[in-house]
This record gives C-alpha cells, sequence and structure tokens, in this order.
C-alpha cells in the first residue's frame, strides 16, 4: 500500500540543522522514523525530483526508504548512491555511528563503537567505520593554497638495521601536506606512496595544491621538479637548520606537528594500523582534521546525504566475497 505524501517539489525544504549537543541529537533522534524524515529532507532540500522524468510529486513506500513517482511509477531510494545504501542496519545506529565519528575529540574504533552501540559482532562495527570512512573523501575538494608544508614519514614500527628517513623497510611512506596559516595550520592532506621519487611526489602535489602556491620542504631533490610545475618552491636544507637551531621539527613546524599527532591518534586509538587499510585511516583523520572547528557539520557529509559517490561494497573493504549480516 502507497501513502500520498505532501507535494514536496511545489516548496522549498531548506536543510535540517545538526544536534549540536549529545542531548540535542538525543531529542532530535529519537527513533527510526525521525532518522527517515531526516533522510528524505537531506536527500531533497529542493522538494523531490524524479531523476527519470523529473516530476515533483512522490509516494513514499511504506516503512522503506523508497519514493515512488506520481507521474512515470518509478521507485527512487532516499539511501542510493550513500554509505546507507541497501543497508539492513537500523538507521538510528548509523547516525550514532557518524555522531560518534566526528565529535569524539580522538575518534573511536571499532571495539568502542561495539561496545557502545551494543552491536552483537564486532566485525558489524568495524565494516560500519570502514564504509563511513570511505565517504570520507570529496572528489570535488578544493586544494590546498597559498603556502603549504610537504614532508614524508614512516608510519610502522620500529625497524632495526634502518638508515636514513626515507628506507621504508617494512613501514608504510606517508607524504603529508599542511596549509600554513599564521603560527598555525589551516588544511590537510594525506597519502600513502610507494616511494618519495619526483614522479610520486610531484603527482602527490599537483593532486593536493593549487598551481602557484608556496611550497615549503626539505633538501629532498624529489622536490626539485616543483618550480617546472608551477609552484614557488621554498626548500629548507636540514644541515643548515642544525647549526642554528637543536629541534629539527622546527624546519617545517607544522606539518611535522600534524605528523607527530596522527601516529599518537593511530596507536592511542586505533593500536597501530596494517598497511592495506592505512590510506582509509589517513583520509579519516584527515577528514576529522579539516573539521576541527565545525565537527558537527561533517554529518551529513559523513553519511553520503546528497552525494552521488558509488557505495563501497563489503569486497572492496574486507577482500572477501561474503558479506556478514549488518544487522547490528
Amino acid at each position: 500500500m502507497l501513502i500520498r505524501l505532501p507535494q514536496v517539489g511545489s516548496v522549498c525544504v531548506s536543510r535540517p540543522e545538526f544536534p549540536r549537543t549529545i542531548i540535542e541529537f538525543q531529542e532530535r533522534f529519537p527513533d527510526e522514523r525521525a532518522c527517515r524524515e531526516y533522510l528524505v529532507a537531506s536527500r531533497w532540500p529542493e522538494g523531490f525530483e524524479c531523476p527519470r522524468c523529473g516530476h515533483d510529486q512522490a509516494w513514499p513506500v511504506t516503512e522503506r526508504l523508497l519514493w515512488e513517482c506520481a507521474e512515470c511509477r518509478r521507485q527512487t531510494s532516499a539511501t542510493a548512491g550513500t554509505v546507507l545504501h541497501r543497508t539492513r542496519m537500523p538507521l538510528h545506529l548509523w547516525f550514532w555511528g557518524a555522531y560518534l565519528m566526528t565529535t569524539a575529540t580522538p575518534g573511536i574504533s571499532a571495539v568502542q563503537l561495539q561496545r557502545q552501540l551494543g552491536i552483537t559482532r564486532y566485525e558489524t562495527a568495524w565494516m560500519m567505520l570502514h564504509k563511513l570512512r570511505r565517504a570520507m573523501v570529496n572528489p570535488q575538494r578544493e586544494p590546498l593554497t597559498k603556502a603549504v608544508e610537504v614532508d614524508e614519514t614512516l608510519i610502522g614500527g620500529p625497524e632495526a638495521g634502518l638508515r636514513g628517513g626515507r628506507q621504508q623497510g617494512n613501514k608504510e611512506l606517508v607524504v603529508v601536506a599542511v596549509e600554513v596559516r599564521g603560527a598555525g595550520c589551516g588544511r590537510a592532506r594525506m597519502q600513502v606512496i610507494d616511494d618519495a621519487s619526483a614522479q610520486t611526489l610531484s603527482g602527490f602535489v599537483t593532486a593536493s595544491i593549487t598551481a602557484g602556491a608556496r611550497v615549503h620542504t626539505d633538501g629532498w631533490s624529489g622536490y626539485k621538479p616543483l618550480p617546472r610545475l608551477g609552484y614557488d618552491h621554498q626548500p629548507r636544507s636540514q644541515r643548515a637548520h642544525r647549526l642554528t637551531s637543536s629541534d629539527p621539527d622546527e624546519i617545517l613546524p607544522r606539518v611535522h606537528r600534524v605528523i607527530g599527532n596522527l601516529k599518537s591518534w593511530l596507536q592511542g586509538t586505533h593500536r597501530g594500523v596494517g598497511g592495506e587499510h592505512l590510506q582509509v585511516y589517513l583520509d579519516e583523520y584527515t577528514f576529522r582534521f579539516n573539521r576541527r572547528r565545525t565537527p558537527m557539520a561533517a554529518f551529513q557529509t559523513l553519511l553520503g546525504l546528497g552525494s552521488q559517490q558509488t557505495p563501497t561494497t563489503y569486497h572492496e573493504i574486507s577482500g572477501h566475497k561474503r558479506q556478514p549480516e549488518l544487522t547490528g
């Protein structure tokens, strides 16, 4: 049986406000119905529009997140293209997971999420967090601008017998860029890389930083092509710096501060991360860091509401074909 809803296409519906406190969150999303209403209002803030015929009237399919066009009868899901696509887990658990992930200062691990939400299986909590992490990267995000510090670091445990900061061993090499904003930091970008060659580092810089920006690095030869690529490259010699200062981090203070905090977060919250999934943890850290002053604004972005990104499958995340029942 279909239920006729008001004509949503003829009235502009403003995007709903996100709660600022945990009390407001509980009051705003007390049940599944409230979560469904929020999804619909977020998915179609300007009113429903059928993706097939453009009609502005639809009926919801009872107790489901489907809307049926009153003109062509096409059924459209309010969760299609989001991390909630085809989920069997109650919506309120997804909402709570997204809330905790964006507002908890140190983030949240799968063990903590399982315990706090009363999820039966660890695998369910783990998969939920990984799906959320994969919704954190916006392909259309703006590149870093103005002045930017860039450096590489190794992520992983100690490796005996290594010499030189760019010898990897079994560690993962990560390149990090941080905007300079006075004495503080702006936005950041991070990426796992295979090597610190000029080709690899140039590719990261051109993909992450707008042309014409001033790029501060150490004296590593991998950054030498940057002027030819249109950047104001400002290399800083570590050897010369050691003659005047006892603190090696002062050469690139902002990016080194971010790298130090990243490593503490990986060990403190997640007890270390394997190389297979390291990039999505870097994406989470970057997402949270770039929204550290407005954590509540990250909620809709994290759920992928209104996004047309392709949902990540269980196989893409775990490498296994059989997906567990993510029912909570």
